[in-house]
């Protein structure tokens, strides 16, 4: 074993006392996430409290095969907000490098052309053994994480890891650069008419992305450029006052989180909302979201034209133009938005407008 390897070892195992993060102590180590889980492959547990074993890159085929694990954690996030969703890994499928998982509380929209590791991860704690499923990219950033929980399927846990387990349990990975988002084009460049015009010929909120992707704009740029109909930007503390009276009157909605491997979705009621110093928190029992308000630096209303009538949805952006989180309304196709949703970002947008006066 090298030198360094033990050296990632005995620090996680010091700052794990001191109850630090996974993702604080390979901050701190300067690794990523992926190098501290992959240090600890082929630990035998006398030397550290986390034990971690490689699996294949059968990517699809794993997450297809979770449901006999019955109820587990779902997490997924961002530099910007984490998303723990409780439930079943079920109605699992892919079509080429896009997966879907479509089990009601675990719904997944999935993109394996980003996935480069993964590991089953046990790690001893004072209460009792965590054990885990996680996917890292070719940099070795956190893509998504399956937590089991008390009352998942232990066997089928273990079934499934002997099963996608690699031949390879050497510890460490070589880890690369992820692909650099695109350079934003100039606004000179863009037809601004055309793609205003494509903008109101929508019938799918989905065909949002072909139209970015046909006038080669980003997201935020899109909405700088759109028909103010169908945008409005607002301050950044409108995340708070959403969910704050989401709760209150009970609207139930969809939150989206995402990175570039993976969008995880909760769709439903939001009820205790909690603010610990920069983090604005849902603390709900089966849902759990932690958003940085400090790194909001655009937050945007957005309209799309669609056969069901216009949808609408607020868009949390930090100052890179990466998407933090965005909020809908709850609906299923072939249904309108819910009127109480409407209202409440229609009222959104009229305190923004006041408070700017």
């Amino acid at each position: 074993m090298s030198d360094n390897i033990q050296s990632i070892r005995a620090s996680f195992t010091q700052m794990r006392k001191e109850k630090a993060r996974h993702r604080d102590i390979a901050d701190k180590l300067g690794i990523s996430e992926g190098e501290l889980i992959a240090a600890h492959a082929g630990a035998d547990g006398s030397e550290t409290t986390l034990r971690a074993a490689r699996l294949t890159s059968a990517w699809s085929d794993i997450i297809e095969s979770l449901e006999p694990l019955g109820e587990v954690m779902a997490l997924t996030r961002n530099p910007s907000c984490v998303h723990e969703k409780t439930g079943v890994y079920r109605k699992a499928s892919h079509n080429g490098h896009v997966g879907l998982v479509l089990g009601g509380e675990i719904d997944l929209r999935v993109f394996y052309q980003q996935w480069a590791h993964g590991f089953a991860v046990s790690e001893t704690t004072n209460d009792g053994t965590q054990r885990s499923l996680q996917f890292f990219d070719v940099a070795g950033t956190a893509i998504h994480k399956i937590f089991l929980r008390p009352q998942s399927d232990l066997t089928a846990y273990e079934v499934l890891t002997a099963r996608f387990r690699s031949d390879d349990q050497q510890a460490g990975i070589t880890v690369g650069t992820a692909p650099a988002a695109a350079a934003e084009k100039p606004d000179s460049e863009i037809d601004v008419a055309a793609f205003r015009e494509g903008w109101a010929s929508l019938r799918d909120t989905h065909e949002f992305f072909g139209l970015l992707r046909r006038f080669a704009l980003t997201r935020t740029q899109a909405l700088r450029l759109a028909a103010p109909e169908f945008v409005q930007k607002i301050d950044a503390g409108s995340a708070t006052r959403l969910l704050d009276a989401a709760s209150r009157e009970g609207v139930s909605i969809m939150v989206f989180v995402g990175n570039p491997g993976m969008i995880q979705i909760h769709s439903g009621p939001v009820k205790k909302i909690a603010t610990m110093g920069p983090w604005l928190n849902v603390l709900d029992p089966g849902f759990n979201l932690h958003l940085r308000e400090d790194h909001i630096a655009g937050a945007w209303v957005v309209k799309k034209p669609t056969v069901d009538g216009v949808v609408t949805s607020l868009e949390l952006f930090d100052a890179h133009g990466e998407t933090i989180a965005m909020f809908f309304g709850e609906r299923k196709p072939g249904k309108p938005e819910l009127c109480e949703w409407r209202a409440l970002i229609d009222r959104l947008q009229e305190e923004s407008e006041s408070c700017a006066a």
